[in-house]
This record gives structure tokens, sequence and C-alpha cells, in this order.
């Protein structure tokens, strides 16, 4: 465990430059002490590492230092050629740049590392959309990239649910969630989030970004999709499900199926049971339901059993 702390502590300075005591005793969840402990003993390991004092001092290498050592693990390095960025890279316009880093990584790893990562490249592939999905092809990805990339405020005209608006914002990062772009901006320091296929034009203005201080883009995605989830399916509906709508529902909507999974009691006829499960709008989950037959009902609320029973009506017309 101390070995990999001194490997990433080398790494760290070398990726950041000038970093205190406090603020490595920060990433590494360790005491300032421990942190003494582990410069002293790369410093008796021969890392010109030096230490300066005052309100901006901290730990740093000698200029011109630099490591060779990777740090890779196998598995980390097999790991890392598992990722399948390549489609996302791609799309970002860095698909050929993101080739040559594999095969420096390659390069670079212990004879046998790299034989094992190419076998997992060339055994493991991943395809992170679902089934009758496409990617967004989007022509200004790799322009807003670089926006982010260079920290570059951009002129948005952007179409909401409600409107379209036209608004000057600071890029912070780009998130790819299943097969779908999202833009993850700043206005008036607050972040927000965009999907980029709903951006009608684009302009790259002269400011410069500031972004907010300890930003955190994993942490903000996880909080932001949370929430958004919560808010999408603030309804509520009551159904019967057949053993094969239980199954059905698994495709229609995932949240819904964990919802009846974890809380539902028998019920007539035979086999079927009886749950809550949450839903986005009554015609939303009209579409929805229809797409499981006669393998659901729907008990409550009333306007859901009419709006199904309309449109089965309908779908029936149209066979009779």
């Amino acid at each position: 465990m101390r070995a990999s702390r001194l490997l990433s502590i080398l790494i760290l300075l070398q990726m950041r430059g000038r970093l205190s005591a406090e603020a490595l005793a920060e990433e590494f969840e360790v005491s300032v002490r421990t942190i003494y402990r582990d410069v002293d003993q790369l410093s008796a390991a021969g890392v010109p590492i030096y230490a300066e004092r005052g309100r901006s001092g901290g730990f740093a290498l000698l200029d011109g230092y630099r490591t060779r050592l990777t740090g890779f693990t196998p598995a980390e390095a097999d790991a890392l050629l598992l990722a399948g960025v390549g489609g996302a890279a791609a799309d970002l316009g860095i698909g050929a740049e993101a080739a040559a880093a594999q095969l420096k990584l390659l390069a670079s790893l212990p004879p046998d590392s790299g034989a094992s990562a190419q076998r997992v490249a060339q055994r493991f592939h991943l395809d992170p959309l679902n089934w009758y999905s496409r990617a967004e092809a989007i022509d200004i990805l790799p322009a807003l990239a670089s926006a982010v990339w260079s920290d570059t405020r951009v002129r948005l005209r952007y179409e909401s649910w409600k409107d379209v608006v036209t608004r000057d914002v600071d890029p912070l990062g780009l998130v790819l969630k299943g097969g779908v772009w999202y833009l993850v901006a700043a206005v008036k320091g607050k972040p927000r989030t965009y999907r980029v296929s709903s951006i009608q034009e684009f302009e790259v203005l002269k400011a410069r970004v500031k972004r907010p201080a300890r930003f955190d883009l994993g942490r903000y995605w996880r909080d932001w999709a949370r929430d958004f989830e919560t808010r999408l399916l603030e309804e509520r509906a009551v159904v019967k499900l057949s053993p094969a709508g239980r199954r059905l529902l698994r495709d229609v909507s995932m949240a819904a199926s964990e919802a009846a999974e974890a809380a539902h009691r028998k019920c007539a006829p035979e086999g079927w049971v009886r749950a809550e499960i949450p839903i986005e709008s009554v015609d939303r989950a009209t579409r929805q339901m229809l797409r499981l037959g006669a393998d659901v009902e729907v008990v409550s609320p009333p306007a859901l059993r009419q709006a199904i029973a309309r449109e089965a009506a309908k779908v029936a017309k149209l066979y009779a």
C-alpha cells in the first residue's frame, strides 16, 4: 500500500507541480506526518524532491526530472485497454491520438503486461448503446471539446423543453451517457447540463473560463443524474403484472422494474403481482404500459387507465 502511495505521490508531483503536504494528505487520506515520511523515503531513494517553505510553498520535483516508471500493474493495463474509449475519442475528434496513446502505453509496459493487454483488447469489446439505438452524429462536438480543453467561454443557441434560448456559458466538461453527449457548463458560476444534440448554434468567445473551486465533474454528474431521475419520475401508478409482464417491464423502464421487484405482493390471477411503480407522466406511461400488452393492468391512477383504454380502442379499431 505504501509503495503504491509513494509512486502516486511521485506521479502527482510530476503532473501538477508543487503541492503542499496538506494537499497531498487530503488527496491520499493520510496524515500530514505520513506525507513527510513518504517524502523522506522518496528522497532517500534518489528522487530529486525538495521542499519550499512559506505561504505558497510545498513539495516539488527538480526542474526537468521525469520518471519513466508508469506504475501500471498487469491488471491496470488490462483495464485501461478494456475501457473502450475509442468511439468516444473519435466523436471528440481525437481518435487517432487515442490509438497512438494506446500504442505508447503498450510500449512502456513490461513485455508480459503488454501482451496481456493486447489479448484483452482482442477478446473484449464494450458497446455502450442499447439495441436498436444509434449514437448521435454531432458535428460541433470536436469544436466544443476544444473549448472545454482550452477553458474558453462559448455562446450557445439551445433548444430546451420550453423554448429556444441564447446563453453565454463556461464549459466545464463533456459526459457521454448511453450514447448521448451532454455538456456541463457554468452560468454565473452555477453548473448546468445541456444535451449537445439540442445545441442549434455554437460560437467560441474570447473570454476565459473561471472554473468553480473544487468542481468535480464525476461527482456533479452522479448527483445531477440522480436528481434528474427523481424529478422525472415524480408520479406513481399501481399496476398488476404477469410473470411475462415483470420481465418486459425491465426493457420498458428499469426504474419501474426495480420498484416492482423491491416491493410487490401476490394477487389474482395466479402468478401475478401487484406493485406501485414510478412514472414520468400519463402520456409517457400510456405508451410504456401498452408495450406490455395484456401482461399488465393499471389499477390507478384513473387518468392513466382511461388513457390506455382510449389508445387501446383506437388500436382495436385499426385492426377490426
